[in-house]
């Protein structure tokens, strides 16, 4: 291994770059490849929610067998999750690019789908798996503070909002423009062009988390230690209480989160008649998240990361309903009130990832073995489950509410249910997740507080 220089600013920047380049394909793809394959692909609905549930199936396998592989192979020099941010970079950035290429359009109808759907699982079950499941188990061994470990999650979660604050707001004012009769309408040939940069800039990123990040915590193997087959594995794994609890939110979670963003911009196209408006209102929702983050390690070192996140959750199930249930009209109105939702979400999301690093600490304490890359695959599977549904969810509710892809506008009564389905899910899966976190969920402060000494008397004895 190299030589380590002590925590600081550098690992934090660098893991910012590395969720910042992460989320140029994943929350570009979240939020605009249903409006790519349903506007400029004429894909129905229906068709684009099976493939992003089918191709969790795959993932189930993909998703956990990357993480065995990173928590089974022998470190490299650059230590055991950072190679494959070096290996992984330019093949993902190519596999998202090429799921945005407009000329398919012209192509029959069988030859698109056959397009679809190996362009969508190269990209989704492989090469962002291979990149994203050692970029987040890296997290736990950049550091062993549980301080240092939450101000990462923070940072990453900074630099997801910086790719949402690019993405939400200066894609809308690129790919759209207004037709004569005044309907917002998708320019193909700008979608492509989008993917292209967003995949250069991904690869910038990736470049400089593996330069600015280094891994400091390695852990000691027993040659003579049987290796755990991967059923008693996931075994194990079932009856990890906060790790289901946690798997359970990021899924309801996702859901929640990444069908409102892929419906707002039929809510802005159909009802408020303003596609270009909704980057206004993803500038103000990662607004508040960034107003946040300078306050999240404060808030919890004095209240705990379940309690906040908690507290985060509540808020903006609440702020949800109450926009459901007002049928507002006024953008501006609809605007600020996402922002005080955004505000109980971003609280949620600034700690989720130190979330599991406190898992994989109650997983080691649990049972003595470190699993890393395996405790972060399940995640990962259940975050991609979460995305699944919420395109599934999307599409398949398009086509129930009579949504027709090739109509210029939607009727009223369309535009009406368009805007129950972005506002009343939301809020149901947020309140839930409230109920999860703190009824099921059992790390609070003092339990981890309590994990984290245990493990420094066990390194303790280990380096005696």
């Amino acid at each position: 291994m190299e030589n380590k220089r002590p925590f600081g600013l550098r690992d934090k920047l660098g893991y910012l770059f590395g969720d910042f380049g992460n989320d140029f394909s994943f929350i570009f793809a979240s939020s605009y490849l249903m409006v790519f394959y349903t506007k400029v692909l004429g894909l129905s609905g229906f068709a684009v929610g099976l493939l992003f549930l089918a191709a969790r199936v795959v993932d189930a396998f993909t998703d956990v067998t990357m993480g065995r592989i990173v928590d089974t192979m022998e470190p490299a020099k650059d230590g055991r999750f950072r190679p494959w941010i070096r290996r992984m970079c330019v093949p993902v950035a190519v596999a998202s690019t090429i799921m945005y290429v407009y000329v398919v359009r012209d192509w029959p109808y069988g030859a698109k789908m056959t397009y679809v759907v190996i362009t969508y699982l190269l990209w989704s079950s492989f090469c962002y798996t291979a990149i994203n499941i050692p970029y987040g188990s890296m997290a736990s061994v950049i550091s062993a503070d549980a301080g240092e470990r939450a101000s990462l999650s923070t940072y990453r979660s900074l630099g997801a909002s910086l790719a949402s604050l690019v993405i939400g707001v200066l894609v809308p004012l690129f790919i759209y423009e207004t037709d004569d009769a005044g309907n917002q309408i998708v320019i193909p040939v700008r979608f492509t062009l989008t993917a292209v940069v967003f995949g250069v800039l991904s690869v910038i990123c990736y470049v400089l988390c593996y330069m600015l990040c280094r891994e400091r915590v390695t852990f000691a193997k027993k040659k003579e230690e049987k290796k755990e087959g991967i059923g008693a594995l996931l075994k194990s794994l079932a009856k990890n209480r906060p790790l289901l609890a946690v798997v359970c939110s990021a899924l309801i979670l996702l859901l929640a989160t990444l069908l409102a963003q892929t419906m707002n911009n039929y809510l802005f196209l159909d009802y408020f008649k303003n596609a270009r408006a909704v980057s206004v209102l993803n500038l103000v929702s990662i607004g508040g998240m960034l107003l946040l983050a300078p306050f999240i390690s404060k808030i919890t070192t004095n209240y705990g990361k379940k309690e906040a996140g908690a507290f985060g959750m509540l808020l903006a199930g609440i702020v949800y309903l109450l926009i459901f249930f007002l049928r507002i009209r006024s953008i501006p109105v609809f605007t600020l009130l996402v922002f005080f939702g955004m505000l109980g979400t971003g609280l949620f999301n600034m700690i989720t990832w130190a979330f599991i690093t406190d898992i994989i600490d109650y997983q080691e304490v649990a049972t003595g073995k470190r699993e890393d890359g395996t405790v972060y695959a399940v995640y990962s599977f259940a975050r991609k489950l979460g995305q699944a549904l919420a395109g599934g969810v999307g599409g398949f509710a398009l086509t129930a509410i009579g949504y027709v892809s090739e109509a210029p506008a939607q009727t009223a009564e369309v535009s009406d249910r368009i805007y129950s389905v972005a506002t009343l899910i939301p809020g149901i899966c947020y309140l839930l997740i409230f109920l999860i976190m703190q009824f099921w969920y059992p790390l609070g402060k003092k339990e981890v507080e309590e994990n984290a000494a245990a493990l420094r008397e066990k390194r303790n004895r280990e380096s005696l």
